[in-house]
C-alpha cells in the first residue's frame, strides 16, 4: 500500500554473522552518520563518528540504567556494577574507580607488571614454545591481584588468569564461550565475596588503601556499604579490565611480526614512541565493536530519529577506521599520535569522554600504562616466530589471533 513506512528489518542475525564488520558496513550503505534498525527484536539507532560520541555521553541524551543487555552483564561486567548506574549514583560509585585507577598507585601496578613479565620470561626461555596471549594473562593476574591485594598463591594463578579472561572472551559470541563466562563470574564472585567478607570482619588482612580495602568499606550514594556479592563485582572490575590487556598484548605481538621496523625504536626506549605504539594498536586492532545505551527522550542525530527507550549504540571499530578522521586508517602507523593531541571523543576504545565523571572506562590510564611497558619488554625479548594461524576473524566478538600468538624464547647467553 503506497505511502506506509517500510518496516525496519532486525539485523541481529546479520550482527552474528559479520560481528565488528556488521555496523561499519550499514553505515557506507546508508551513506550517514546513523541509522536505525532492530536488534533481538528492540528499536536501535547507531551513530557514527566523534561528534555521535559526544551525543552519546551527554546523560541528557543517552543513558546506561537498563541498556546492559542480561547476558552481558552476566559475564562482563556483573549484575548491580558501576556500568549500570545513571547520575548521583553512578558518580558516587565512579569515584570508587576514579580514585583507585586515576589517583592511585599507577606506577606501582606497572613496577608489578615489568617484575612478573621478567620473572615468567626467564621460564619461557625453558619451554619449547610460549602462547603469548596466554602467557601474558597470567603475568598480569599475577601483577594485578598483588596490586590490588587479593591474596593469590603461585599454583593459582593459571586458573584465576583462565577465568579473567573467561568473562571478557565470552561477552559477545554465544555458545561455549558464553556459558564458560558465566561459570567462571560465579566462581570469582563468590571467591571475593568471601574475601570481602573477612576483611570486614577482621579475620584477613589486606594493605592499607588497596583495592581490596577501598571495595570493602565504600558507601555508596545512599550511605549504605555494598553488599559483599556487588563489592565483589566491583571488585572484578578493576582486575578483569586490567588482565584484559592480554588481547593488546597479543595484538602488540602480531603487529611486531607483521611489522618488525618498529622493533628497534621500541628496544631503544622512547616513551613517545612507545606510547603511540600503543594507541595505535588500540586503534587499529578490533576490541569493542560499538557500545550501547537507552534514549531518555525523542531525539534526533544525523537526521534520525530516535524515540525515547530506543537502543542507542555507538560505534567504535568503524570510527577508529574512517579516513575522515584517521587518514590511511588501515596501516598501521604508530606516528600519526606522535605530537597530536587527542580529543576525548577521538580515540575511543575505551569510551569517550571525561573518565571522572562519565561513563569512559576509569581504567584507560592503567591500560595505556602497562601496554606501554610490556610492548618495550616484548620488543626487547629475543623470539622467533614459527609457522601458525595469526588470522584474526571479525565475525567472533572478542576476537583475537586464532593462535594466540605462538613464540619461541630464545636462551640467554
Amino acid at each position: 500500500m503506497s505511502g506506509q513506512p517500510h518496516p525496519i528489518l532486525d539485523d541481529t542475525l546479520t550482527l552474528a554473522l559479520q560481528g565488528y564488520a556488521w555496523l561499519p558496513n550499514r553505515l557506507r550503505r546508508c551513506g550517514g552518520d546513523a541509522f536505525a534498525t532492530r536488534l533481538i527484536g528492540r528499536r536501535a539507532v547507531a551513530l557514527h563518528g566523534p561528534e555521535a560520541a559526544r551525543f552519546f555521553y551527554d546523560e541528557r541524551h543517552v543513558r546506561r540504567h537498563g541498556a546492559i543487555p542480561g547476558p552481558v552483564q552476566s559475564t562482563l561486567f556483573g549484575h548491580g556494577a558501576v556500568h549500570t548506574l545513571d547520575g548521583e549514583a553512578h558518580r558516587v560509585r565512579k569515584a570508587l574507580f576514579t580514585g583507585l585507577l586515576m589517583s592511585g598507585d599507577i606506577d606501582g601496578l606497572v613496577a608489578r607488571v615489568g617484575v612478573a613479565w621478567d620473572d615468567a620470561a626467564r621460564d619461557w626461555a625453558a619451554r619449547p614454545s610460549v602462547v603469548l596471549f596466554e602467557a601474558a594473562a597470567q603475568v598480569l593476574t599475577r601483577a594485578v591481584c598483588d596490586w590490588a591485594g587479593v591474596p593469590l598463591a603461585r599454583d593459582e594463578e593459571a586458573d584465576t588468569a583462565a577465568d579473567l579472561v573467561a568473562l571478557v572472551d565470552g561477552f559477545g559470541t554465544p555458545g561455549p564461550a558464553h556459558w564458560r563466562a558465566r561459570r567462571a563470574r560465579n566462581r570469582r564472585e563468590a571467591w571475593l565475596a568471601g574475601l570481602i567478607d573477612g576483611v570486614r570482619a577482621g579475620t584477613v588482612a589486606v594493605p592499607e588503601g588497596s583495592a581490596v580495602a577501598a571495595v570493602a568499606h565504600h558507601r555508596d550514594a545512599d550511605g549504605r556499604r555494598l553488599d559483599a556479592r556487588t563489592a565483589a563485582v566491583e571488585l572484578l572490575n578493576v582486575l578483569r579490565p586490567t588482565v584484559a590487556v592480554t588481547w593488546f598484548v597479543a595484538f602488540a605481538g602480531h603487529a611486531l611480526h607483521r611489522w618488525p621496523e618498529h622493533r628497534s625504536r621500541l628496544r631503544d626506549g622512547e616513551p613517545a614512541f612507545a606510547e603511540a605504539f600503543a594507541h595505535e594498536v588500540r586503534r587499529f586492532y578490533p576490541f569493542a565493536p560499538f557500545v550501547g545505551g537507552k534514549a531518555v527522550a525523542d531525539l534526533e542525530f544525523a537526521g534520525v530519529r530516535i524515540p525515547t527507550g530506543a537502543m542507542v549504540l555507538l560505534d567504535i571499530y568503524g570510527q577508529h577506521h574512517d579516513p575522515r578522521f584517521w587518514p590511511d586508517p588501515y596501516r598501521f602507523h604508530p606516528d600519526r599520535f606522535l605530537g597530536r593531541e587527542l580529543g576525548e571523543f577521538d580515540l575511543i576504545p575505551q569510551g569517550g569522554g571525561d573518565p571522572r565523571t562519565g561513563h569512559r572506562c576509569p581504567g584507560e590510564q592503567i591500560t595505556v600504562a602497562v601496554l606501554n611497558e610490556l610492548v618495550v619488554r616484548l620488543a626487547r625479548l629475543d623470539y622467533r616466530v614459527p609457522e601458525q594461524n595469526l588470522a584474526i576473524p571479525l565475525e567472533r566478538i572478542p576476537t583475537r589471533p586464532v593462535s594466540g600468538v605462538v613464540i619461541e624464547v630464545d636462551r640467554p647467553g
